[in-house]
């Protein structure tokens, strides 16, 4: 714990947070369950859309430009019921680390930040296990040795058996509704010697839910890594990774047999990277790699279910993408005040076939009625080629035993993006490949900031700056359309984005009482224009994204009253969000019309929630079947109504507003947790 207060102010890196399990656990929160995306959410820097959503913002950036990885598989939907759990099962996992900034040249892929999860590996000498049940949730993590001091496993299972809570939230269609979810996770690690061990892990879940409908929604995630350590000399290692990844959801409905249909998507990725680490001198290190993704997805099946349906089958084309990249990065401390990473990354990618590829008139917008002419591409064949260098810089200088100042800059790369009718990720999203009309993202940031240490490194302060450019961020035409769309690039845009912001942390880890006071001050904007009206936003002119949330305020705190009592407090503050509204109605050839804002132009209520809880502990014996705590909490204790969006709704020739809220009023758990 010493050593990781010191490297806030020592390490080269800036942007950086690194969880702590046993914190995050103290920590109060829906649903009675440890949530490391909830977490995740108290950092600086760090923001949601609204109440029970997983999607990160960080630094004004899109959820979908995050590197979410477990085990170093990607995830591409970190959420269960809505949003109210994330996918990682907290009593498998290692640690957590955002990466903000100053991101090393090892990783690439996506624009805003880098969450890096790692679970645990298995008891090596004897077998325990760990649980825990809620009027929501039961969970069961058991490990041990395979072959003593060479083998072991674990493995957690976690599930719904409830759907009490959806009777207690404002929305009535929620009330009427149902949900259940289910994940695995799995471990299994072996040395073979010294300098050799393998590690394999997996991950399944599965989703289903209706939505006061007899539509049903199904989603699931599946993950599996295979990592191979080996130590060459006393100088030289690597770090060989082979990882899978895929996500798909089902859209299902069946009461009518006539218009019975189930709609699929599915995206799947194949990973294989190389890593390798040499230390010239105690004070000199490189780095470098190599990586290859391929990409499939299925963006859309739509089909008749049953034989009575008469739904007329609609499939969109497969699309294939291959992503590569080089790197290599180099650590050197001048002297033991100034230490300094330069790292390259080379990234390119094509986009393949087989595929059909629009053509469309030139000097015109695209839309469908001006589609000219269809190219075909053989399956394996280039159709788009991007790529380019990703320079990454990183410079620490110590003002003292106890104060640094930092900088850096970084380039990056996105070239699949999602795409989403909402603000938050949903089970519904599509995600889509770069090609030949919508470009890669790319982004630049440049990161300041000054770190010291008080009261013997007991309590860390920090505060750092930023500034961010975004080239070919996803925007879309108003009305557009996204589901089984054939031709997508006639309703998304391309758009420039700019983002800056302050963040200022204050952290006590240790002692009686301990947590972290947070403060952000952030902007985001996004400028659309084009030669055309129709694909020009706002005249062209910058305006707030959906995400751009000035202030944030977050404040965590935990007070251990004695060995067996803790109390948890937890305080969150933020502007609301951008949303556009109707302003007036005016008559056309008959009929009454809608007149909306610009963009973006007003928000919705600032948010504000308190959270409480209690963790009682059992006695501390050491000999005993099992070890137990009781934890009792209340998420949102002052009953605050919340808006997560703000809808319109005609009624008697008026347009009337109103807040929906989805947790509008406290919400008491209480979870009972084992070890043994």
């Amino acid at each position: 714990m010493q050593s990781e207060r010191d490297a806030k102010v020592t390490s080269m890196q800036m942007g950086a947070e690194r969880l702590d399990i046993k914190t995050m656990k103290q920590m109060p929160l829906a649903l009675g369950e440890t949530d490391v995306m909830k977490v995740v959410l108290a950092l600086p820097g760090v923001q949601s859309v609204g109440e029970g959503t997983v999607g990160l913002n960080v630094r004004g950036g899109a959820t979908n430009q995050n590197l979410i990885l477990f085990n170093n598989a990607v995830v591409y939907n970190p959420s269960h019921l809505f949003g109210f759990f994330s996918t990682f099962n907290p009593d498998v996992l290692k640690s957590v680390e955002l990466y903000k900034s100053g991101i090393t040249a090892d990783y690439g892929g996506r624009l805003s930040s880098v969450l890096d999860v790692q679970s645990r590996e298995g008891n090596l000498k004897k077998f325990s296990g760990s649980g825990g049940i809620s009027p929501i949730t039961g969970r069961f993590t058991l490990e041990g040795p395979i072959i003593k001091e060479r083998t072991s496993f674990i493995i957690g299972v976690r599930s719904t058996y409830s759907d009490w809570i959806l009777k207690r939230l404002d929305d009535p269609g929620l009330r009427n509704s149902n949900a259940s979810f289910y994940d695995i996770t799995a471990n299994i690690s072996h040395k073979f010697n010294t300098n050799n061990s393998l590690q394999l892990s997996g991950y399944i879940s599965k989703d289903k839910f209706k939505l006061n409908s007899d539509t049903a929604y199904s989603y699931s995630d599946r993950n599996a890594s295979l990592r191979w350590k080996s130590v060459f000399t006393k100088k030289l290692y690597g770090v060989f990774t082979g990882t899978f990844s895929q996500y798909s959801y089902s859209i299902n409905t069946e009461i009518n047999p006539v218009n019975a249909f189930q709609m699929d998507f599915s995206i799947k990725q194949f990973n294989g990277k190389a890593d390798f680490t040499y230390f010239l001198t105690p004070r000199h290190t490189l780095t470098g790699g190599v990586s290859s993704t391929r990409y499939s997805l299925s963006p859309g099946a739509y089909n008749p279910s049953g034989s009575e349906s008469l739904v007329v089958p609609d499939v969109l084309q497969h699309e294939q993408g291959l992503e590569s990249a080089v790197y290599a990065g180099d650590d050197f401390e001048v002297s033991p005040k100034l230490s300094l990473y330069f790292g390259i990354r080379y990234s390119f990618y094509q986009y393949l076939g087989a595929r059909d590829v629009y053509q469309y008139a030139a000097g015109a917008p695209r839309q469908e009625n001006n589609i000219q002419d269809t190219l075909h591409y053989a399956a394996g064949k280039s159709i788009a080629n991007y790529g380019g260098p990703e320079p990454r810089v990183s410079a620490r200088y110590m003002l003292s035993d106890n104060s640094s100042i930092k900088f850096s800059y970084n380039k990056t790369r996105q070239y699949i993006q999602m795409l989403s009718n909402t603000t938050a990720i949903t089970p519904t999203d599509i995600w889509k490949l770069s090609d030949t009309y919508i470009k890669p993202q790319s982004g630049d940031q440049v990161s300041i900031g000054y770190y010291k240490n008080l009261k013997g490194n007991t309590i860390e302060t920090s505060v750092e700056a930023y500034y961010k450019t975004m080239h070919n961020t996803v925007d879309y035409k108003n009305g557009a359309v996204l589901l089984l769309n054939h031709h997508l690039e006639t309703d998304v845009l391309n758009a420039q984005g700019k983002a800056y912001g302050i963040e200022f942390l204050l952290k006590k880890s240790s002692g009686k009482l301990n947590g972290w006071l947070s403060y952000t001050y952030s902007r985001s904007f996004l400028k659309t224009i084009s030669a055309f009206s129709s694909e020009t936003i706002n005249r062209g002119e910058y305006y707030p994204s959906s995400y751009d949330k000035p202030h944030a305020m977050n404040f965590i705190g935990n007070y251990k009253v004695s060995r067996r009592f803790n109390f948890s407090l937890n305080l969150i503050y933020s502007t609301g969000r951008p949303i556009t509204l109707p302003i007036a109605k005016y008559q056309l050839e008959g009929t009454t019309r809608v007149y909306y804002s610009d963009r973006n132009q007003y928000r919705i209520p600032d948010y504000f929630r308190t959270d409480v809880s209690i963790n009682i502990e059992g006695n501390h014996k050491i000999k005993k079947l099992a070890h137990s705590s009781w934890t009792f909490a209340v998420y949102n204790l002052t009953g605050r109504r919340n808006a997560y969006s703000v809808f319109f709704v005609s009624q008697k020739g008026l347009i009337n507003g109103y807040k929906l809220s989805v947790f509008g009023q406290p919400i008491p758990t209480i979870t009972y947790n084992f070890k043994f």
